[in-house]
């Protein structure tokens, strides 16, 4: 099965490294590496790339998670001056981190110097010693999620904006300059059934990690049930990574069988990791996955 209305996105290489994700080449490699993928993804037709927010992993965490993570806004604004079409997805930018209004001046302004191309994706966070070490509250970081979802709403597009919540209050300040976009995209990331109905309820797409194909489209369908979803007025982006790399080159086949299973799952867009030993390889990877999937640029 080939779907050439899919958009397909890459978790980008050198951003975030992650233990048995990432090749060796990734450790030493520029910035400038990090341009040449982006910009062979870009004329590939690839809809969006992505980058992860951690401040500070702490050490045992790192041998998990991994220990290296850029920061989102800054690359994006390089990567925004050497691309003009591809989407800057953050996945995620942890909201308790961060007042709403600092997200909406700083990546309102990611907006404008990429020409309205920002997805914010966000998410609620789970590492503890980083919220401590942030000095921001931890136990009760899901309502503090909910209420700056709210206000982001209510700030990102707007110079003036005014919101009241019960966390997050604003109102005769100035956000100047605020988001090109009229309306930018709120991808909600997170892998439990709550963060599937924050999605639902506040949020333009659902960013599952951690879970397989089969829970996703258990949780799917579980929400299409209720009455948030009946009262939809736009449809929910389901973005699905596949876990394990996939490999077009040498294993086309299982390339498209693991796309297929995220399509039968209930995405509507994906966003890839793949095989890789060096850049060339990457890139390589890169067109024949394009290639497969018959990608062209918009």
């Amino acid at each position: 099965m080939t779907d050439t209305n899919l958009k397909l996105g890459i978790v980008t290489p050198v951003l975030t490294m992650l233990p048995g994700f990432s090749a060796p080449w990734e450790v030493d490699a520029s910035a400038e590496d990090v341009v040449a993928v982006v910009s062979k993804a870009e004329s590939l037709g690839y809809d969006h790339i992505t980058c992860s927010e951690h401040v500070a992993v702490p050490s045992e965490t790192a041998r998990k998670r991994g220990s290296r993570y850029w920061d989102p806004l800054a690359i994006f604004g390089y990567l925004a001056a050497h691309t003009t079409r591809v989407r800057l997805v953050t996945h995620v930018l942890v909201l308790g981190y961060h007042h709403p209004l600092e997200i909406a001046k700083r990546y309102g302004t990611l907006d404008q110097v990429s020409g309205g191309r920002l997805v914010l994706g966000v998410g609620v966070g789970s590492l503890a010693d980083e919220f401590d070490l942030l000095g921001v509250p931890f136990h009760d970081r899901g309502a503090r999620a909910d209420d700056a979802l709210a206000a982001l709403r209510a700030a990102l597009s707007h110079p003036v904006p005014e919101y009241e919540g019960p966390f997050y209050r604003f109102s005769g300040m100035v956000v100047d300059p605020c988001a090109l976009q009229e309306t930018v995209p709120l991808w909600i990331g997170g892998h439990t059934a709550r963060s599937l109905r924050r999605a639902v309820s506040l949020g333009d797409g659902w960013m599952p990690f951690g879970r397989t194909a089969t829970d996703i489209s258990s949780l799917l369908r579980s929400a299409e049930r209720t009455k948030e979803w009946s009262t939809r007025t736009r449809k929910l982006e389901v973005v699905l990574q596949n876990g394990r790399p996939i490999d077009p080159i040498a294993d086309p086949a299982g390339a498209q069988r693991a796309v297929n299973r995220l399509l039968d799952a209930g995405a509507t867009r994906v966003q890839l990791r793949f095989t890789h030993r060096s850049m060339a390889h990457y890139l390589e990877q890169l067109e024949a996955m394009a290639t497969m999937m018959g990608c062209h640029p918009e």
